[in-house]
C-alpha cells in the first residue's frame, strides 16, 4: 500500500528530486493520506487516538531523566564539560603567546621548528577536546536512560544488541580521544601541568566507571563505523584537509599561524 501511494505521488524521477517543489508537494499529500488512513484504521479497531495520557508519559520520562542525572557517570561527565571551559578560559594568554612564538619562527624561517606542523597538531588537539566536551555527557545520559527502558523490555530485546551499549561506546571513544588530545596539551603547556593532570585523572576515572557500568559497550558494533576502525580513525583524525571537516565551536588556536587548515572530522572517524 505504501509503495502504491508512493508511485501515485511520485510517478517519475523528476517528481522524486528533493530539489523539486513537486517532491515536497507529494510528501505533503502522502502525509495527509497516511494520517487519514491511521484515523480510519483506529476507528475500525475502537482506538481513541486522542485518549493518550501524555501527562503520565512525560512525568515518567522526567523521572527517568532525573535518575540518570544523579548517576555518577552523568555527574562526572557534566563536571568534565565544565572543567574544559574553565581550562581554556584560563589558558587564553598561553595560546596567544604560543601563536606569537610560532609566527616568529615562521617569519625567521627557523629550521628547528615547523610552525605549520605545530599549529596543526595543537589545532587538532583542541578540536578533538571541544567536539567531545559535551558529547560525552549527552551519550552517557542516553545510555543511562536507554538502559532503564531496556530493563522494562528485557524479554522482547533478549539476544539483540543494546542501544545503551552503543551510546556508552560512543562516550568511551570520546573519552579515549580526549585523553590523547589532553596529553598533547600537557606537553605543550607545562605551566598548566597541574590543571591538565587533574582533567586527565578525572577522565580516566570516568572511563573506568563507564566500563564497569556497561561491560559490553566496547564490543558493541556500530553499523557503518566499526568496520572502518582499522583505518578510518587514522585517516579521519584531522589529516584529510577536507572542506567537510568539522570546526571547533571554540577556537583558542585562532591566534596560531594558519599555514594549512585542518579540521577534526568526527563523521569520518565514527565518533
Amino acid at each position: 500500500m505504501n509503495f502504491a501511494l508512493g508511485r501515485e505521488e511520485f510517478p517519475d524521477d523528476a517528481s522524486r528530486d528533493v530539489r523539486n517543489a513537486e517532491f515536497w508537494e507529494g510528501i505533503s499529500g502522502m502525509l495527509q493520506a497516511t494520517i487519514e488512513l491511521l484515523y480510519e484504521m483506529a476507528e475500525e479497531r475502537g482506538i481513541d487516538l486522542d485518549a493518550v495520557d501524555t501527562t503520565a508519559i512525560m512525568a515518567e520520562e522526567e523521572r527517568q531523566r532525573e535518575v540518570a542525572q544523579a548517576h555518577p557517570c552523568a555527574a562526572a561527565s557534566k563536571a568534565y564539560a565544565d572543567s574544559v571551559d574553565n581550562w581554556f578560559a584560563a589558558a587564553g594568554d598561553l595560546f596567544r603567546q604560543k601563536g606569537e612564538a610560532l609566527a616568529t619562527a615562521l617569519r625567521l624561517n627557523l629550521t628547528d621548528v615547523d610552525p605549520g606542523a605545530e599549529t596543526n597538531r595543537l589545532s587538532d588537539a583542541v578540536a578533538v577536546i571541544r567536539w567531545h566536551q559535551f558529547q560525552i555527557h549527552v551519550r552517557l545520559m542516553r545510555a543511562l536512560q536507554g538502559r532503564h527502558d531496556e530493563e522494562n523490555l528485557a524479554d522482547v530485546l533478549e539476544g539483540f544488541p543494546k542501544d545503551s551499549d552503543g551510546s556508552a561506546k560512543v562516550a568511551l571513544i570520546g573519552i579515549d580521544r580526549s585523553i590523547a588530545a589532553w596529553g598533547k596539551l600537557l606537553r605543550d603547556f607545562p605551566s598548566r601541568e597541574t590543571e591538565t593532570l587533574e582533567i586527565l585523572v578525572h577522565l580516566d576515572r570516568l572511563r573506568r566507571v563507564v566500563e564497569r557500568e556497561f561491560p559490553e559497550a566496547r564490543a558493541f558494533v556500530r553499523p557503518g563505523f566499526d568496520f572502518l576502525d582499522a583505518w578510518g580513525w587514522a585517516r579521519g583524525r584531522g589529516g584529510s584537509g577536507s572542506a567537510n571537516g568539522c570546526p571547533s565551536p571554540h577556537s583558542p588556536t585562532a591566534d596560531l599561524p594558519k599555514p594549512a587548515t585542518r579540521g577534526y572530522n568526527p563523521t569520518c572517524s565514527g565518533g
